[in-house]
C-alpha cells in the first residue's frame, strides 16, 4: 500500500511550507503538540505553497464563494499535513485521523459550513484512505476568524506505537 506521501504525490499535491506570519504577530504555541501516541493539531488557515495566507480572504457566503471556501478547507487540510509532517518526521507515523474541528468565517445566513470542511475531510481520505483516514468532525460558522482566513480547522490523531 502506497504511503501518505506517495498518495500526496500520486493526486499531485505538495505541502506547503511553514505559515509566513504577518509582521508584528508571534504565536505562543507549537502547531503540534505530541501528547504519548496523540498529536494535537492547533487550528491551521489556508496557505499557498510558499506559506503565505491563501487568497480569497473573507466571509464565506459574501466575498469568498462556497467552491472557494472548500478548496480554502482543503488546502487548510495541506497546511495541516505539512505541520504534522514537520514535527512527525513521517506521515507514515499516523495511525489514524481522530477528529477535525471546522470553523468557517460565515456571512450572516450561510448555513453549508459542513460543505465546506469537506474540502479537508475529502483530502484526507484521501490521502489515508476509510481505514486510517475516518474521524469525528465539526463543522461550525463564525462571525470572524484571524486575518479574515475563510476557514481554521484543529484536529487529532493517534501515532502508532
Amino acid at each position: 500500500m502506497a504511503t501518505p506521501e506517495q498518495r500526496l504525490a500520486s493526486l499531485g499535491y505538495a505541502l506547503p511550507e511553514p505559515l509566513k506570519l504577518p509582521p508584528g504577530v508571534t504565536l505562543p504555541f507549537p502547531w503540534v503538540r505530541v501528547l504519548g501516541r496523540r498529536a494535537i493539531i492547533s487550528g491551521h488557515g489556508p496557505t499557498d505553497a510558499h506559506g503565505n495566507l491563501a487568497q480569497p480572504l473573507g466571509k464565506v457566503g459574501a466575498e469568498v464563494s462556497e467552491s472557494e471556501a472548500y478548496g480554502a478547507a482543503r488546502l487548510t487540510g495541506l497546511a495541516i499535513l505539512g505541520s504534522l509532517r514537520r514535527e512527525l518526521g513521517s506521515l507514515e507515523r499516523i495511525a489514524r485521523w481522530v477528529r477535525i474541528f471546522g470553523m468557517v468565517n460565515s456571512a450572516p445566513g450561510f448555513n453549508r459550513q459542513p460543505a465546506v470542511i469537506n474540502g479537508c475531510t475529502d483530502l484526507i481520505l484521501d490521502v489515508f484512505g476509510r481505514e486510517r483516514g475516518a474521524h469525528a468532525r465539526s463543522a461550525v460558522g463564525m462571525a470572524e476568524l484571524p486575518f479574515r482566513i475563510p476557514v481554521e480547522i484543529e484536529g487529532e490523531v493517534e501515532l502508532d506505537g
